[in-house]
């Protein structure tokens, strides 16, 4: 007798992983893992990672899912290895040698191409890459040998540092906009310095205020006595907005989803700034807000909670 399937009951896990991700996983593919080791019910990643790359995924479950997109906007920052002299398909190692040349380029030529790339450009998206074009990513035209027109982009290439060079591998690290790829960027400084490029090697060391101080592996998860208490708090994804602290009386009226005049509130201090804060009722987050004209709190994301 065929006996019916239980299904497995995941629990209600709140916070932030910051998880190191490893080479050979899609970021989809990490999630899963990790999701799995916390028994989570509910989780979202903040940006891919290319399969090839590794470093900094932030990893949100439950209640932090719901501020994911703040990172998806923020700058990010990676180490990477840029081998000139051969480029490929898809712009990484992973894909198919489409022409080699020699590499004789100096140092001052370097430089002096690494200083064109800072600052405002204009950057074309790869083919592949996961954006969509008429429902389909590109990724998939590109499996099928077809090549679309993209837009040249306006992304920041805020810092464009170089760390070494040993023939043919250029290793730099690079702080930039949402929306960069740095395979592309990899590709186009090669193309300026006459020999092509791809990139070797990619790691994220940093996603807004996110660093890599308390990051782990999925071995180091699975293994760990207490794999919750890796978790950083809900509030780690909005460390860069001012913080607003109500009482019981206001904290109940915000989560009703009510604007607060704060000016007329002498009980409470009201940052000197217009725009995104976190909301507080003593140590407990209660969401995001804007913060605007004449100290109008408007209510943006909440958190479900109910103050006592």
């Amino acid at each position: 007798m065929n006996q019916a399937r239980v299904k497995r009951v995941r629990d209600l896990v709140d916070g932030v992983l910051l998880l190191d991700k490893p080479v050979g996983l899609s970021s989809n593919d990490a999630l899963i893992k990790a999701k799995r080791i916390l028994n989570a019910k509910k989780a979202g990643h903040t940006g891919t990672l290319d399969p090839f790359a590794t470093g900094l995924l932030p990893l949100c479950f439950g209640e932090a899912t719901k501020f994911s997109q703040d990172l998806l906007e923020a700058d990010k920052s990676y180490d990477t290895t840029v081998h000139l002299g051969q480029t490929t398909d898809t712009g990484d190692t992973e894909g198919q040698v489409l022409e080699t040349r020699e590499v004789h380029v100096t140092l001052a030529q370097i430089e002096a191409v690494l200083a064109q790339f800072r600052g405002p450009i204009k950057q074309v998206p790869p083919m592949y890459s996961a954006l969509k074009r008429d429902g389909k990513p590109l990724y998939e035209y590109a499996r099928e040998g077809i090549t679309l027109e993209r837009e040249a982009r306006d992304v920041v290439i805020h810092k464009l540092e170089l760390i070494s060079y040993e023939a043919p591998f250029l290793k730099l690290s690079v702080t930039c906009s949402k929306g960069t790829y740095i395979r592309v960027l990899g590709e186009d400084i090669g193309a300026a310095l006459g020999c092509g490029a791809h990139l070797n090697a990619l790691r994220r060391t940093q996603v807004g205020e996110l660093t890599t101080d308390r990051m782990i592996t999925l071995d180091e998860l699975a293994v760990h006595a207490a794999p919750l208490d890796l978790l950083s708090p809900v509030d780690a994804l909005l460390s860069s907005f001012p913080p607003v602290q109500l009482n019981a009386d206001l904290a109940k009226r915000f989560l009703n989803g009510q604007r607060l005049p704060l000016g007329k509130e002498p009980s409470i201090t009201v940052p000197q700034y217009q725009g995104r804060v976190r909301v507080y009722l003593d140590d407990k987050l209660l969401g995001t807000a804007i913060l605007g004209e004449y100290s109008i709190l408007a209510p943006e994301r909440l958190i479900a909670f109910t103050p006592q």
